[in-house]
């Protein structure tokens, strides 16, 4: 056993307990910073024997303390060094024993407790196993700057979900955290700060809770607006900056509070600077990514704040960028250590740029305009690293929607290739956001409309419509709702040919209502040209008749049974198509009802149908008037002669001098 001999070991396992207190002690002198003699015992099995000790209530106090404290440093040696504390069963035996009335050894076990749970091994299921360990830890909080900062620490590893989330604060959590975060101890206050982010990350009750609590009269958010300010480590800045992020993300602070616009913003920007480590730049571009993510306002203030864009151009300059080494292949060689530094810094890059364009065109055109950006996305397209592909395409996403962008830079670089690459493989997470890229590329108004459609994705637009994952269906349905609109006949016959009757029922009969609006909009521009509208009827009639009489026999809203009407009055336009209406009294009649109904949007829809079933320049007109004057339409429609809308009138106007 090296310096710590043979004898100290043997004698922890010796039947005198005298022997054991001398032996424990040596130990814990013999292993101080020494990893390999921690490993050495862990293999041996001393960690049993000592919790062994731990839990013998005959054992004297002194004795268990040096076991937790020997128990806190071998947690501190390598990381297989806590998995085999977890397995050993170290952690409910050290939670157990906080019950002890003696502070220093309670200290000890919050000690190893916390190196514990700040390992990547955090056991926190293990926090919630027993009810009684939560109230408790909280109860114990503020005895020491001890329990104070381990207590914090462990918690904030202990916070992952809104289940855990709402223990914490029902075990009143916030009003012990709000004394500490005015604690002049910074190793107390840094992880009361991540405490607090976690409490209240993404959950609307617990941030309230945060933003109305006080200490001494003084809000927290008061404290942590005071934590934010420059003369504070930018550790502290960050970690506060993330509790108001976190606070107005969850509603529990307007972003149009000072705090929100003037600090939290102006901070994250200023995190962004090439003054700071590249892990706090990363830290703050993610975190500005995330504050104004859904919100016009602050995407406006933080374009115009400090060069911002221009600020995030440098991230993509960090040596060992893909576009660097195709720039000089031969000029260096890059480190792993600056590749791994590259990717966080661009993807977090692309996140925070992705947030600034996501509503204002001019914004998105400033961004557009950082040099060499387009290149550097599509670099990000095929990256390696699923980190770095997912925030460049969320960018692209975001840069898509603006028309101009659309015809000029995305046709420049052919964008639309590598996003049908990984529309055939790449995870669910990349699908859904590239697929939402390409209902975008697939507007009318842009020029990748046509490549795309060549490029023979309708197979694969097809099979995302029957993914399990509603986005997916949602977004494959919509594309080829785009993709339909002012198409040919060509694209429009193998898309129904390829989508099929059954599966086109499946999505009608989807339980997500914008799966089903969307649906209707590919129906109503598959059936959109008299022509083709005959040619689509003569082949499909049936199973478009079918599918209406479904939505408007469904419990739908009334936007639903518009656009189920919207359907029947395209189909009403055609020369032959009308034979499918007029010989379906069933449908007629539905109509009908329509026309009379007390939603004048369906009012509308309904009269519009029977309009184009009566006009006169169409072949048949006469036969068709009169049978629909003998179902009584003609009285519906003198009847809605009253109507107080102005656009159901002029519907029923013109439908009445058809006859």
């Amino acid at each position: 056993m090296m310096d710590l001999g043979i004898s100290s070991f043997e004698q922890i396992f010796d039947p005198d307990p005298k022997c054991w207190f001398h032996a424990v002690r040596n130990i814990k002198n013999g292993i101080i910073g020494n990893n390999w003699q921690k490993e050495q015992l862990i293999t041996l099995g001393v960690v049993p024997r000592l919790l062994q000790f731990m839990v013998d209530e005959g054992v004297p106090l002194d004795l268990r303390l040096e076991c937790a404290v020997v128990l806190g440093s071998l947690a501190k040696g390598r990381e297989s060094n806590v998995r085999a504390l977890i397995d050993a069963g170290c952690v409910p035996i050290l939670f157990k024993d906080l019950n002890q009335n003696c502070l220093r050894y309670t200290e000890a076990c919050l000690r190893c407790l916390r190196t514990i749970f700040n390992s990547p091994y955090s056991p926190s299921e293990l926090v919630y196993q027993d009810p009684g360990i939560m109230p408790h830890l909280v109860s114990i909080m503020s005895k020491s700057a001890c329990t104070q900062e381990c207590v914090t620490n462990i918690l904030s590893n202990c916070c992952k979900n809104a289940e855990q989330q709402a223990i914490l604060s029902s075990n009143g959590a916030i009003a012990a955290l709000a004394p500490l975060l005015a604690s002049d101890n910074y190793r107390v206050q840094m992880p009361v700060l991540r405490c607090l982010a976690m409490l209240c990350h993404q959950n609307h009750q617990v941030s309230m809770s945060v933003a109305t609590a006080t200490f001494n009269g003084d809000l927290i958010t008061s404290m942590l607006s005071r934590l934010i300010s420059r003369d504070k480590t930018t550790e502290m800045q960050m970690a506060a900056a993330k509790c108001l992020t976190y606070l107005c993300r969850a509603d529990a602070i307007s972003a149009s509070e000072p705090i929100i616009g003037f600090k939290t913003l102006a901070t994250l920007i200023r995190l962004c600077k090439s003054d700071k480590t590249w892990e706090e730049r990363v830290e703050g571009a993610e975190l500005l990514a995330y504050l104004i993510e859904v919100d016009i306002s602050l995407q406006r203030m933080a374009a115009i704040s400090d060069q911002i864009i221009s600020t995030l151009a440098e991230y993509f300059k960090y040596p060992g960028s893909p576009f660097d080494s195709m720039l000089m292949p031969t000029k260096k060689v890059f480190l792993n250590d600056d590749i791994l530094v590259g990717n966080e810094l661009r993807q977090a890059a692309f996140r925070a740029y992705a947030s600034l364009g996501a509503n204002d065109e001019d914004i998105r055109r400033r961004i557009i305009e950082t040099e060499d950006l387009m290149q550097h996305i599509v670099n990000g397209l095929s990256d390696p690293v699923l980190k770095v592909q997912m925030a460049a395409i969320r960018c692209l996403h975001s840069l898509s929607r603006s028309v101009q962008q659309l015809r000029t830079n995305f046709q420049d670089h052919s964008v639309w290739k590598p996003i049908i690459k990984l529309l055939r493989n790449a995870p669910e997470e990349i699908l859904i956001v590239a697929s939402s890229t390409l209902c975008n590329l697939l507007l009318e108004f842009s020029p990748s409309k046509e490549p795309i459609l060549d490029s023979g994705v309708v197979d694969l637009l097809v099979s995302l419509t029957r993914h399990e994952e509603p986005t997916l269906r949602l977004n494959g349905t919509w594309a080829l709702m785009n993709m339909t609109f002012q198409s040919d006949q060509k694209v429009r016959s193998q898309i129904m040919s390829v989508l099929g009757a059954d599966q086109l029922f499946r999505l009608l009969s989807d339980p997500d209502v914008n799966i089903l609006m969307k649906t209707l909009g590919l129906m109503r521009n598959l059936l959109s040209n008299k022509t083709q509208i005959d040619q689509i009827m003569t082949i499909h009639g049936t199973q478009v008749m079918q599918a209406v009489t479904l939505i408007l026999e469904g419990d739908h809203a009334v936007e639903v049974k518009e656009q189920a009407l919207c359907i029947l009055a395209n189909v009403a336009d055609g020369d032959i198509a009308k034979g499918c209406i007029m010989g379906n009294e069933n449908i007629l009649r539905k109509v009908m009802n329509y026309m009379v109904h007390s939603n004048v949007k369906l009012q509308i829809a309904g009269t519009f149908c029977i309009s184009n079933l009566l006009w006169n320049d169409d072949e048949g007109a006469v036969e068709r008037q009169q049978k629909l004057r003998d179902l009584g339409v003609q009285r519906i429609l003198q009847q809605l002669l009253g109507t107080n809308d102005s656009v159901l009138f002029d519907r029923v106007k013109t439908a009445l001098q058809q006859f």
